[in-house]
């Protein structure tokens, strides 16, 4: 039975949360119950294209990134497939109506990083559009299960949310994609001057998407509010962590949050989101 076949596809995409993040799999636990698997299979699609263009370096990964792909749109077609966890994605994208123009844009967005660029304004935006804020799209589809008006309404703001977590993670990065894998995001910016001015600027750029993003978060549904504003609240911290760091201790080493502080946060978030004061 295909049901069968299904179960075990979300448990793949679950593990493969689970394994990959921490802070996103807490924060998808704490999302009310049904849409947990649909934001686990969203993230697993993305994982595995990631993965696909900044781990498998002994690989022709432009091979294996043109499989990936024709495969994803092969699954939407058919309406299944061997891979689990493109046999997850399809389901979400048929059941809450993804359109594919988002899910383009963030293939468009991989193929981008198979080659070491150095990016200008406009490439930058282009990046930050595919590899974030369709994503955050993509997930507020799920969030909004239909209802046309508030996905609308709520488009920018997760957007923007999606652009402040994706450019905190080219700054915790900053070292990796810049020594290993050849990648400047930032534009204007050389890495190896990279300084305190410099920071400053990105901090600014990145502090305007938080504060846009929050704003977006208090108008959530309530089934969703919860594990949004968790995932927030992680980043956040992140971002005043290296904010705190100098610049160049930034390109020497990559920035986390332990643990313990991240379960520090939850219980803080829980009693937020129970005090109705989200």
């Amino acid at each position: 039975m295909k049901e069968l076949f299904d179960q075990v596809s979300i448990k793949c995409s679950r593990i493969t949360t689970h394994q990959y993040s921490t802070s996103f799999s807490l924060g998808i636990r704490c999302l009310d119950k049904q849409l947990r698997d649909p934001i686990c299979a969203i993230y697993g699609f993305v994982r595995f294209a990631d993965e696909i263009v900044d781990t498998f370096h002994e690989y022709d990964k432009e091979s294996l990134l043109q499989r990936f792909k024709d495969d994803t749109y092969r699954a939407i077609e058919e309406g299944i497939s061997l891979n689990p966890i493109l046999n997850s994605f399809q389901q979400v994208v048929r059941q809450y109506n993804i359109e594919t123009s988002l899910i383009d844009q963030f293939l468009y967005s991989m193929e981008m990083d198979l080659n070491p660029l150095t990016y200008d304004s406009s490439k930058y935006e282009e990046y930050i559009l595919g590899s974030a804020e369709v994503v955050g799209l993509m997930c507020l589809r799920v969030f909004c299960n239909g209802e046309q008006k508030q996905y609308d309404e709520l488009s920018p703001y997760a957007m923007k949310l999606g652009s402040a977590f994706q450019k905190i993670n080219f700054l915790r990065d900053l070292r990796d994609d810049y020594l290993t894998l050849g990648r400047t995001y930032f534009p204007g910016v050389e890495l190896q001057y990279f300084n305190d001015s410099h920071k400053l600027e990105i901090e600014a750029d990145i502090e305007k998407d938080f504060k846009m993003g929050l704003a977006g978060i208090k108008k959530l549904p309530y089934s969703a509010k919860f594990g949004v504003y968790l995932a927030y609240i992680y980043y956040y911290a992140l971002f005043k962590k290296i904010k705190r760091t100098p610049s160049a201790h930034v390109m020497k080493r990559r920035i986390r949050i332990p643990n313990q502080q991240k379960f520090s946060l939850l219980f803080y978030t829980y009693l937020k989101h129970r005090l109705n004061l989200l």
